[in-house]
């Protein structure tokens, strides 16, 4: 392909896939022109600053709303917004434009289709969303989850494929990655976090909860979101904690319980006990609680926790079975046509973890100890999440996309040589008595 154009902004779940398609755009060919397009949100601003080997262009746009100020406003925007696209498509002239949903697709959609240039749309939740609902009927080509419908568009536009992952989204030694953290790799790690956003109703949860998780031997590292509180580490009491097994500093994922003494072929040694984990009671030890605003490298936390509780964003749910990682899902009630409850639904059938609703937290801690020290649990949860992951999906897609390039050239060339080579078409005699 000459050229793409990825429209990706508006929040972590639309950019982190716009910047994995992008990345795979540029391993297979660098001399590709990519130009992401993204939102004037400072999230958008923040994580596209992690990748200055990628173009960014920040686009006018607003979210949709019925209130008649912010409709109004949005119409502007939106309007804005095309005209901006109109003049990018012009100048670059890409092969294709691609759209993750969310607002900033509205424009560079419409643009596309004006101007010609083959469109596709990728829809990573279970619950189709706004843009992808309202523009799917433009796109030359709708990517939809396994099992997901859009009654609106034609079945041979639709193709069903996961959710490009970012490269470095990958599953790290967990002790490195507890030591990276600076947590204790022979304690259990819970990591709590709400998506890009953050989720105050979570971080309240994990708060209230420090000390009985501490008591247990639980360590916490909780990611509350950007304006949602300030860095800090708390050290806590260590009291009526549950010693960590055998080998829980490993690199291996903790192991069912044994049935038997026969050490399992080519298994690494299990490291020798710390006096600390002899006398996991001592006066002195503590269990940390780490709280940030944002988290820089995802992997890494997602490597070192035994078991997360978060949102149920499709992008969130991704990672989560890109790097193995059990989860308790927590859906936004409020998030649009319900589609993180639909999500975490999927995910909890899959057997990638369970759902817990936000209403329910009552539950929440019961759920988070009887998980976390349940080692069987535990790889058997792993063991689902490998068996859901889809990590050639930035690759099918680009293969897709290099098919519809290839048809649309074809097409434009076809249609141009017939046009130079058509016989004019005749004009026929006037009619005899007619006004000459």
């Amino acid at each position: 392909m000459d050229g793409i154009v990825i429209s990706c902004g508006g929040t972590g779940g639309h950019l982190a896939p716009g910047i994995a398609l992008a990345e795979a755009v540029q391993a297979r060919d660098s001399r590709t022109r990519i130009t992401l397009l993204i939102s004037q949100k400072k999230i958008d601003s923040r994580l596209s600053g992690k990748y200055p080997h990628l173009h960014f262009l920040a686009v006018p746009g607003l979210g949709f709303s019925w209130r008649p100020l912010r409709f109004f406003r949005c119409a502007v925007s939106q309007l804005k917004g095309l005209l901006f696209c109109l003049k990018l498509l012009l100048r670059e002239r890409p092969a294709v434009v691609v759209g993750f949903g969310g607002f900033t697709s509205a424009g560079v959609t419409l643009a596309a289709r004006l101007l010609g240039i083959p469109v596709a749309l990728h829809e990573a939740n279970r619950v189709p969303g706004l843009a992808v609902r309202t523009l799917g009927r433009l796109a030359t080509r709708v990517y939809l989850p396994e099992g997901v419908r859009l009654p609106a568009v034609r079945a041979p536009r639709i193709r069903h494929v996961g959710l490009p992952v970012r490269r470095e989204i990958v599953d790290h030694p967990r002790s490195a990655a507890c030591e990276r953290l600076g947590l204790n790799p022979k304690r259990r790690v819970l990591a709590v976090f709400g998506g890009s956003q953050g989720a105050g109703p979570l971080n309240d949860w994990a708060h209230e909860h420090l000390a009985a998780l501490a008591a247990e031997g639980v360590q916490l590292y909780c990611v509350s979101g950007p304006g949602k509180g300030e860095a800090q580490v708390r050290e806590l009491p260590l009291r009526a904690a549950k010693p960590a097994p055998e080998g829980m500093a490993s690199d291996a994922p903790v192991g069912p319980p044994a049935e038997s003494t026969a050490a399992a072929p080519n298994a690494a040694p299990a490291p020798a006990p710390t006096p600390a984990r002899e006398t996991p009671n001592a006066p002195s030890e503590t269990i940390r609680a780490i709280f940030v605003p944002f988290c820089d490298d995802v992997a890494t936390l997602l490597s070192a926790a035994d078991l997360v509780v978060s949102r149920a964003g499709a992008g969130t749910i991704a990672e989560l079975i890109r790097c193995g990682t059990p989860a308790i899902l927590v859906p936004y009630p409020h998030a649009a046509d319900d589609h993180q409850r639909a999500n975490a639904s999927f995910f909890e059938r899959q057997g990638g973890g369970v759902v817990v609703e936000q209403g329910d937290f009552s539950r929440l801690k019961r759920e988070v100890l009887d998980t976390i020290f349940n080692d069987w649990l535990l790889n058997q949860l792993r063991s689902n999440l490998r068996r859901m992951d889809r990590s050639h999906a930035a690759d099918f897609i680009l293969d897709d996309l290099e098919r519809l390039s290839a048809e649309s050239a074809a097409a434009k060339s076809a249609g141009s040589v017939s046009a130079r080579f058509a016989t004019p078409a005749l004009t026929p005699p006037p009619r005899a008595g007619s006004a000459q």
